[in-house]
């Protein structure tokens, strides 16, 4: 039987198609027993270490708040809180941090600061973003397209715009979900190409289609779902004018969302800016599914850190 006990999150790949199964399995069990009011304080006594490097809404309060949901307490550390900001080493903080807490979650804009943290840390340590990789935010998007399907095999996504930290962990993402993923991206912001190249040797093993297409209209052909992201992530300021620029026309619009399937669900990890890469009408139709994506957050963190905290 798959367990996660003690492991680190950090990428997408740090699981298989089973342990994602059983995530979500966890996750929807969860969310119906908070619906139905019933306790769930599986990790009683329990304390996550947030570290932050990065400012948050959706991440800080699911995370915060999950913890409390599940019987445990969580810590917010920002930059101006721990000396890891002010030039303690990264390596001396996984170790002052383990002797305090139960688990290390981390949103940095440095992918070595999470894996630095957890080949420091003896306690599991959970990638919440950084510039490379999104999963704990695809744990969400899987969960909210099951609810919304009812399934996840066989399913194809678009995903429009940036080939980003979400796009590469949504690569992995959709080809453990037996999912095809069909992504438009402009030249020069493609997704990682290692990851790129292991979805399409991997999705093809599994019968599924991992792709970057030009231009979002092809992308959207019997897509049932289409998903996007800001084109200018927290970081990024510089670079507004020119990814504006190259950005024009990679957005989710009425005109696009008619060229998917007829319920094609809408999905974006938030936060949106509208009339950018995806137009405030379309945001708040009928076939969005974006808050419930938000709130889901919530929920499959919840599945995770349950699974990794407990036996």
């Amino acid at each position: 039987m798959a367990s996660l006990y003690h492991r680190d999150f950090l990428v997408m790949n740090d699981i298989n198609s089973d342990e994602l199964h059983l995530i979500l399995n966890r996750a929807a069990e969860l969310k119906a027993k908070l619906k139905r009011g019933e306790p769930h304080r599986v990790l009683e006594g329990q304390t996550l270490a947030m570290i932050f490097e990065k400012q948050s809404t959706r991440t800080r309060t699911s995370f915060e708040v999950g913890m409390y949901q599940l019987g445990g307490h969580a810590l917010y550390l920002s930059r101006n809180d721990i000396q890891m900001g002010r030039g303690e080493t990264i390596e001396d903080t996984a170790k002052v941090l383990s002797g305090f807490v139960n688990c290390i979650m981390a949103r940095t804009y440095a992918h070595s600061t999470v894996t630095d943290l957890a080949k420091y840390a003896n306690i599991p340590v959970i990638n919440a973003l950084t510039d490379y990789e999104h999963p704990c935010q695809i744990l969400a998007d899987l969960l909210t397209i099951q609810e919304s399907k009812g399934k996840l095999k066989g399913l194809k996504l678009a995903y429009i715009g940036d080939g980003n930290n979400v796009a590469n962990s949504l690569i992995v993402g959709c080809v453990l979900a037996d999912m095809s993923i069909s992504l438009a991206c402009p030249e020069g912001f493609w997704p990682d190409a290692k990851l790129l190249a292991w979805g399409k040797e991997e999705g093809k093993r599994r019968g599924v289609t991992v792709e970057v297409v030009p231009s979002p209209a092809e992308a959207v052909k019997q897509a049932d779902v289409l998903y996007t992201d800001v084109w200018v992530s927290m970081g990024q300021e510089e670079e507004s004018a020119k990814r504006n620029k190259a950005f024009k026309g990679f957005q989710i619009n009425a005109e696009l969302v008619k060229q998917a399937k007829p319920d094609a669900i809408i999905l974006h990890d938030l936060p949106a800016h509208y009339g950018e890469e995806i137009t405030k009408d379309v945001a708040d139709s009928k076939q969005s599914r974006i808050f419930q994506q938000a709130e889901n957050r919530l929920h499959a963190q919840k599945g995770l850190l349950s699974l990794l905290l407990s036996e």
